[in-house]
């Protein structure tokens, strides 16, 4: 009997502000992930430079970075996007890099299992934008967990040591992670 090639993922945030409170519930990920046996590799969009996406400019010049992300998105098993929300959508991070990696062939999204998470000040904790993040990752042939990390309101969600303060946020991080690690897109 062998034993199953470790899994591999990459997790990413849709914020790059100092303090993104969105940036420690991807840390917690990471952590989690790794605690279940996973390799994990943290990513920051910031290392991943592109103009906003625009058809003329891809003709002309798609960036290295679109290709580098993609080629991670394809090489791992698991996504973990964790994005904030602006004004009921993903943010204009995430919805570019999106824009940007879609456009690789072939397809970054065939694949990784993608989990989706985010922290938000509301009660409504991000759920307009993970709608809207699965729906999109969906039309791309993305397969997403089921489990919709949003979590809120915001200053109550994480202690000093970026752990969840309540119960109920820590079941939902273990769901998200059993999820990740167990579904598998099969032979695709």
């Amino acid at each position: 009997m062998t034993d199953a090639p470790q899994k591999t993922a990459i997790t990413l945030c849709g914020s790059l502000r100092k303090g993104s409170i969105n940036e420690i519930l991807r840390r917690h990920m990471s952590a989690k992930l790794s605690e279940a046996g996973v390799a994990v590799t943290d990513l920051s969009l910031a290392d991943f430079e592109m103009p906003m996406f625009n058809e003329d400019l891809e003709a002309e010049h798609t960036p290295d970075s679109a290709r580098r992300l993609a080629e991670l998105f394809r090489s791992s098993d698991i996504v973990v996007i964790v994005s904030p929300e602006y004004n009921g959508g993903v943010t204009p991070l995430i919805a570019n890099t999106l824009a940007w990696v879609s456009r690789q062939k072939p397809s970054p999204f065939k694949h990784a299992v993608f989990g989706i998470g985010g922290v938000s000040t509301g009660k409504y904790a991000t759920i307009f934008a993970l709608s809207h993040l699965r729906d999109s990752l969906s039309k791309v042939g993305a397969l997403v967990a089921p489990t919709l990390l949003g979590l809120g309101p915001a200053p109550e969600v994480f202690d000093a040591d970026g752990n969840p303060n309540e119960s109920a946020i820590q079941w939902k991080v273990a769901q998200t992670v059993r999820e990740l690690t167990q579904f598998s897109r099969g032979g695709i």
